[in-house]
């Protein structure tokens, strides 16, 4: 069975709105590729809107989606952050973070109408963003005699595998990212005239 290396996410940011009884719900999905970086786009957008009540949020990462959290910030227990998850699953994305920020109107709506606003309004957002699709890999690092540079060059050619800071010399070495259904080619047909070692 051929491994399955590719998954849809977005490819910039995008926005969406959902209004209801003076409640504003604004939606903002990003590209992310790890919780360092869900952190730090929640924080500075608590800051930029450090007026509004409730900043929920929800993200899935990596290639099988096997990273997620749902956060409700506040509102009752499961009425903001599953239903964010919730539309960045229907969609079938990944590397996907969604922050519904909400300013209140005075009208308590109730846990089914929070539900409705939370999702529709990730739903906006999401819509409004363009899909791409990505190919799931890892970073490698090859080493290589000079005399071995025209075998290495040509398995990274058959293997569609750009190389990445070469650094030619008496020993050679680049970087390469290779995709995840590749890699078994990859170190089969260098192993004997390469180093080969994975890199973050």
């Amino acid at each position: 069975m051929e491994m399955k290396d590719t998954y849809r996410s977005i490819e910039s940011p995008s926005e969406g709105l959902f209004k209801d009884n003076g409640s504003r719900f604004i939606a903002l999905a990003y590209p992310v590729e790890s919780e360092q970086e869900v952190k730090e786009h929640v924080s500075a957008l608590k800051k930029e809107y450090h007026d509004a009540r409730h900043h929920c949020y929800a993200y899935r990462l990596g290639h099988r989606g096997e990273t997620f959290r749902a956060n409700d910030d506040g509102e009752p227990s499961g009425s903001a952050g599953r239903p964010i998850l919730g539309q960045i699953d229907a969609a079938a994305l990944s590397d996907v973070l969604v922050v519904v920020v909400r300013y209140f109107g005075g009208i308590k709506l109730g846990i089914p109408g929070l539900i409705r606003a939370y999702k529709s309004s990730t739903a906006d957002a999401l819509s409004n963003a363009r899909i791409i699709e990505k190919t799931a890999g890892k970073h490698f690092l090859v080493q290589f005699d000079y005399l071995s540079m025209n075998p290495v060059m040509k398995v990274l050619k058959d293997l569609g595998i750009a190389p990445q800071d070469p650094v030619y010399g008496e020993r050679c070495s680049l970087r390469s990212r290779v995709r995840l259904s590749a890699i078994d080619s990859f170190r089969e047909r260098l192993k004997d005239i390469a180093v080969i070692q994975e890199t973050i």
